[in-house]
Order: structure tokens, then sequence, then C-alpha cells
């Protein structure tokens, strides 16, 4: 039996949104406040956290999350990656594995140096990033497949693990990942708004896919405001698709 914990459900800006009056950024409903996009699996007692972003601390202390044994990034935007330095409560008995590409590896050392120096102070972060690739590899026993995206022009991953697949910030996904995504229980996936974007899919794009992988259920997340409010737009959804929101746990 596998966990999924929705940490968080939101775009770059968050819901509500700063400076924003709308329907959705005013509404009292608890499912219409979404922080940046983060998702925790558990599989055999073991706690793997796909992306570690600004809100990462508002997330570990509404969720009461004990240990991290280790961190899957997707790519280096900053709403997936700001609050890395957050982990350091999870450091206290052994280096926490951040398993990511190469490039994003290099943006990570360079944004917290501190961290990769020879002299590091006492309290900081104690971090180990691997460099993966789209190759499948294990985390303690645990396979891992890195599915391979396109967020516009940026490479990005995401992950199936086991019968649970995770693809956020995703405008187009390369044909030959279709095939790494069958027989799927659970397809989570970036759906930004209904209009059109450079560089996520919209609702329409994301039903396309979605019916097109043919998992047995589906849960959009990466939402912005524009989406609408949670309660209305669900009704619309087809019977084996769903919003996730904040808080939300399901098992697979």
């Amino acid at each position: 039996m596998m966990q999924i914990e929705f940490l968080g459900t939101g775009t770059s800006t968050g819901v509500p949104q700063i400076g924003c009056k709308c329907e959705v950024c005013t509404s009292l409903n608890i499912k219409d406040n979404r922080l940046r996009a983060s998702v925790l699996f558990s599989v055999d007692n073991k706690n793997i956290l796909i992306d570690c972003g600004p809100d990462f601390r508002q997330q570990m202390l509404r969720s009461g999350i004990e240990s991290i044994d280790a961190v899957l990034i997707t790519h280096a935007h900053y709403d997936h990656t700001g609050g890395i330095d957050d982990l350091r409560p999870y450091c206290a008995h052994f280096p926490v594995p951040i398993y990511l590409e190469p490039e994003v590896a290099g943006a990570i050392r360079t944004r917290l140096p501190y961290c990769f120096s020879d002299k590091r102070y006492p309290g900081i972060p104690d971090l180990q990033l691997i460099e993966i690739d789209t190759e499948p590899f294990e985390i303690q026993g645990i396979p891992i497949i890195p599915i391979r995206a396109m967020h516009f022009k940026l490479p990005v991953l995401g992950f199936r693990i086991g019968r649970a697949a995770y693809i956020t910030d995703m405008l187009t996904l390369p044909e030959s990942e279709y095939n790494k995504l069958k027989d799927l229980d659970v397809l989570i996936i970036n759906a930004l708004r209904h209009t059109e974007h450079i560089s996520h899919q919209n609702l329409k794009s994301a039903l396309q896919v979605i019916e097109r992988i043919a998992p047995k259920n589906a849960y959009l997340t990466h939402m912005s405001h524009q989406m609408g409010l949670h309660e209305v737009e669900s009704r619309q959804l087809p019977l084996n698709v769903q919003f996730a929101y904040d808080g939300l746990i399901i098992k697979v």
C-alpha cells in the first residue's frame, strides 16, 4: 500500500494570489487555498518528497511529517526548490539525499553555496545531491522511473513510483514517455487554468493526456486562481478525474 499526500497544489504564485480580490482568492473554502505544488509519497515506511518549494515549512507544520528519506526534484524553478534550506530539521541523523538532474544540481549549489563549502558552519542543511537522468533507479529498494516532460523548452522530470505517477509543469510529453505510464492506478498531472499558456497545460490539454494514458484515477495539480472555484469546476470533470487540494491524502 502506498499513501500520497498533496502538500501543495498551487502554481508559482499560490492561491490566493497577492493583491487579487477575485472570487477564488477571497473564497472561504479551504480547497481554494493552494500552496506551491509538492507531494509526499509514503512507500514501505519511507517518505519520498517530490519538490521542496518556498511553502515547505508551512506544509510540514500542517502535515506533521517526522522524517523524509529522499527528495526528488522536477526542475530548478524557485517554486519547486525554494524550501530546500528548510530541510535542515530532517538532516539531524544523516544527509538528506536529493535526486535531480545535473543542471538542477548546479543551480542548487549556486543558490545554497554554504551547504556545499569545505568549511560548513553548524546547523546548516546536510544535503547529498545525487545526479540522475531518465534511467530508472532505486531509493532504498523502491523503484523510481523518471518521466521526461517539456515545460515549453525546458526539460523537466516527472516520476513514476509503483502504479502512481506525478508530472508537474508540463506543456508536452514526448511520445517516448507514454509507454512508461501504462497501467497506472493514479496519475497526478498539472493543469494551470482553462485558457492556454506558453509553458503549462491548460485543463483541456491535461484531460486529453489523461484520456490517452487512461489511468484508473487522475488528480489535477499546479493550478492557478484562474481555474475557478473548486466546488464549481469539479462538477465539470470526468468521473475518474478530480481536482487535488492541499492536505488531500489518497491510498494506492
